[in-house]
């Protein structure tokens, strides 16, 4: 017979986890709203200003709904402040993407020229991927083969929405 008075413990995130996969999601999502938003060639200043808000809009939103999925996801009880924690717990993501921000409204404020700051960005994106996979492998007592090759394989999503955004276009 089973025990009824175990209770299912929600999914605890460690540290290492949230920042690897937030950090990944956010990056990803920065190279992939760059390319959006400069599909059709828009590379004023006020152009850079709006798409480094879009950004962070954007981060917000998929922090927010990534927080709230697990949330309800979690098929325990749950405590007074849960919720707030499961978002709270997704700064990862937010946090991913501000370099990107800063790239862009930095463009748009006129510290760099704004025509051709995608390309920065992307590269910029790439080396966070990389670096997120082997900073985390690392930490995770993998070799430092190991830890290159999942480096690479991150920074590989990166260079995919490049080619995607290149084909497109």
């Amino acid at each position: 017979m089973a025990d009824s008075s175990a209770v299912a413990q929600p999914h605890t995130h460690d540290t290492r986890e949230a920042v690897l996969f937030g950090g990944v999601y956010g990056a990803v999502l920065a190279s992939s709203m760059v390319a959006a938003l400069t599909q059709y060639g828009h590379t004023s200043a006020a152009s850079r200003r709006y798409d480094a808000l879009w950004l962070l809009v954007t981060a917000g939103a998929s922090a927010l709904a990534h927080g709230y999925a697990h949330y309800i996801a979690e098929r325990a009880p749950h405590r007074r402040w849960d919720g707030l924690r499961a978002l709270a717990l997704e700064w990862p993501l937010v946090t991913a993407v501000l370099p990107t921000v800063l790239l862009l409204a930095g463009a748009g404020w006129n510290w760099w020229p704004p025509k051709g700051v995608e390309y920065p960005a992307f590269l910029l994106n790439i080396v966070i991927l990389f670096g997120l996979g082997l900073v985390t492998a690392r930490r995770s007592a993998r070799s430092w083969p190991a830890a290159v090759l999942i480096g690479l394989l991150d920074a590989l999503l990166g260079v995919i929405v490049v080619v995607a955004n290149a084909l497109i276009k």
